[in-house]
């Protein structure tokens, strides 16, 4: 008998355990700023040969240092002249003339002449909202073109 009574008072004692309820709501709105993004391409020449005399135009066997104007190098014209007619050679040169320095930093809204250029027009905010009710209820409107809305609503419960 007292071993039955040791079980049914086991049986019947209460559970506990360490319950957490969480809840975390969130909405963000983004409107971008008008922005430009330039990447201006500088000059370059290369010139190599064998079997072949250079000249700038003025002295042989020279190849000028050229000029620089508003950032932009241009080399001298260069000419080639063959060692020995008859003979093999080769010869070869190239020149991509970069982009030329603003003489003032570009406006708002104005683009600048370079190679790599992305522009991108101010947002408008529109019609753009976001809203979550107490029951967790999210809801975003869609603004004007370069807006962004993010809503998120979070319900953790942990057992221990």
């Amino acid at each position: 008998m007292w071993r039955l009574l040791v079980i049914i008072a086991f049986a019947g004692a209460p559970a506990y355990a360490d319950i957490t309820h969480k809840l975390q709501s969130s909405v963000q709105l983004t409107v971008d700023a008008a922005a430009t993004n330039a990447t201006r391409l500088g000059s370059s020449f290369s010139i190599s040969g064998n079997g072949v005399d250079t000249t700038d135009g003025t002295t042989a066997n020279t190849i000028s240092a050229g000029t620089i104007t508003q950032g932009v190098y241009a080399p001298g014209t260069i000419s080639a002249t063959q060692d020995t007619p008859g003979s093999s050679f080769s010869f070869s040169q190239s020149y991509t003339a970069g982009d030329a320095v603003p003489s003032a930093a570009p406006t708002v809204g104005a683009v600048p002449n370079f190679s790599s250029v992305i522009s991108t027009t101010a947002g408008t905010a529109g019609d753009l909202a976001g809203t979550i009710t107490s029951a967790g209820a999210v809801t975003v409107t869609a603004g004007g073109a370069g807006t962004t809305a993010t809503g998120q609503h979070v319900s953790e419960i942990t057992v221990r």
